[in-house]
This record gives structure tokens, C-alpha cells and sequence, in this order.
């Protein structure tokens, strides 16, 4: 299956997404794209090029690379009009709560919090300026439904980005800033053999792949679906909140693929 976009529905539009590269962050590149948007993304390494593209070499878990990121959207582009918020991941290892040391918790801050952050508090000013602009956050409903065995610090970090998006909503509403969060379940990248391989070691290879599956699958509340999301759906929800389609959505989480995820 694939989605139909509308090539105009970003004509103009000068979108910023972190993490573009790969994944769900070529997807959500991709998407913008295909509605007719100018694109500027980042990754630590060089890629290929991406026609149409901007890309900036930084590594977004610092505070350099961040200002990095937004001088050149400035320079480049002459500003943003949507930010939105792809970067993150999980790289800590199994084993609970005590097999996290202070630099693996402070590994996932910077990338699943203070990226965003950084990269808010340097380029939203500039919305305010203009009057206009849509900020999309990528979460993730391990933020209610974490895995302890090996994503503690993630869900924590995804929790507090939750939060954070909340907040300044409320603050950038009144100044025509919208804010929304799309928070999936479990996206089918690139990287999902690697979790499973994690999930397997961390239960010293007594899992079978299909077994480390069905652990990720309850642990996040069934899905009912019975599959993870692909990159090109959660991307089509992050252009739609982005879009002029939700134009009076506003400090709200859109849940993808969500199982049973509790109201809080």
C-alpha cells in the first residue's frame, strides 16, 4: 500500500526534519517532498544525496551540531515553517534498569529529548517572529507502555518529550505555533532486527525470533493490528498535522498502531 500526495499540498513550505536519512526520517523526508515542500535534514555520517534535499553534516545529540543544523535552515532556506522531530532510537543494552549506566541515560536524553530541544528553542523564535508554523514531535507510547527488559531510559526519554510537547503548546498557541505529537507503537525499519537480536541476547538466546517478536508485540499493549507500522504511515501522520488539514489541532498526540495505551 502506498499513499497519494497531494504535490502542492507543501508547495512553498520549508520543512526542517531531524534524523532524515533513514527510516521513518526518509519517509517523512520523502513525504514532504512529494507535497511539493523544500526539505533540509541532517545525519551524523554523509549519505547519499537526496535530490531536492538540503542536508547538513552534525550530530544532533550535541548542542554544536544543532546549531549547526538550524544556522544553515536559516542561511539556506531563509527559515522554517514546520519543524519536525524524527530523530531518536534505542541503543542501551537488555537487562533492566541495573544494566544502565549514567553515560547510556545520558545517551538517550540527548537523543530522544534534548536533540529537540535544542533545535526548538533555535528555530521556533523564529515562527513566533513570522507569525506561523507547525512543530510535529515524534514520541512513542513506550512513554506509557515502556519495556523494562530493554528501553527503560528510551521510554523515559519519550515520556519527557511528551511532556515538554504539552507544555509548550500551551505557550505557543496564542502566537500561531501549533504543536502536536504523533507517538507510535512499533515501526518496521531497518533497525527492528537489531532490537530483536537485543531482546534475544539479553535472555541469554533462550528466545526464538518469533518469541522476541511476540515480547515486543504484548509488551506494547497487543497491537491490534498484529504488525508494527511502516515508515510511510507514521510519516502520513506527521504531514497531516503539519498540514493546513489540521489546522485547528493543537496540543494533541495522534497515536499510531497504539494496542491498548492507557489515558493519562
Amino acid at each position: 500500500m502506498t499513499i497519494k500526495a497531494d504535490p502542492i499540498e507543501f508547495a512553498g513550505k520549508r520543512v526542517l526534519v531531524s534524523g532524515g536519512t533513514k527510516g521513518l526520517g526518509r519517509a517523512t523526508v520523502d513525504r514532504f517532498l512529494a507535497g511539493g515542500a523544500r526539505v533540509i535534514t541532517s545525519a551524523r555520517g554523509a549519505p547519499d544525496p537526496i535530490d531536492g534535499v538540503e542536508f547538513v553534516q552534525a550530530d544532533l545529540t550535541t548542542a554544536e551540531g544543532g546549531q549547526a543544523l538550524a544556522k544553515a535552515a536559516i542561511e539556506r532556506l531563509g527559515g522554517i515553517d514546520i519543524l519536525a522531530h524524527v530523530l531518536g532510537g534505542s541503543t542501551t543494552p537488555g537487562g533492566g534498569f541495573v544494566a544502565l549506566t549514567d553515560e547510556h541515560w545520558l545517551s538517550e536524553l540527548n537523543l530522544n529529548l534534548l536533540a529537540t530541544v535544542r533545535l526548538d528553542r533555535l528555530l521556533i523564535p523564529q515562527m513566533i517572529a513570522q507569525g506561523a508554523g507547525a512543530v510535529v514531535h515524534v514520541t512513542s507510547i513506550q512513554s506509557v507502555l515502556p519495556l523494562p527488559e530493554a528501553t527503560t531510559a528510551y521510554a523515559a526519554a519519550k515520556a519527557a518529550l511528551r511532556t515538554y510537547s504539552k507544555s509548550i503548546s500551551k505557550e505557543l498557541g496564542s502566537k500561531g505555533v501549533r504543536v502536536n505529537a504523533v507517538s507510535p507503537g512499533w515501526i518496521m525499519t531497518e533497525g527492528t532486527g537489531l532490537f530483536l537480536a537485543r531482546i534475544q541476547a539479553a535472555n541469554g538466546g533462550t528466545l526464538t525470533l518469533e518469541d522476541a517478536r511476540q515480547f515486543v508485540l504484548d509488551g506494547l499493549g497487543g497491537i491490534a493490528i498484529g504488525r508494527g507500522a511502516e515508515p510511510f504511515e507514521v510519516a502520513e501522520a506527521i504531514a497531516f498535522l503539519a498540514s493546513d488539514r489540521a489546522s485547528s489541532i493543537h496540543g494533541s498526540e495522534l497515536i499510531v498502531d497504539g494496542g491498548t495505551v492507557p489515558t493519562v
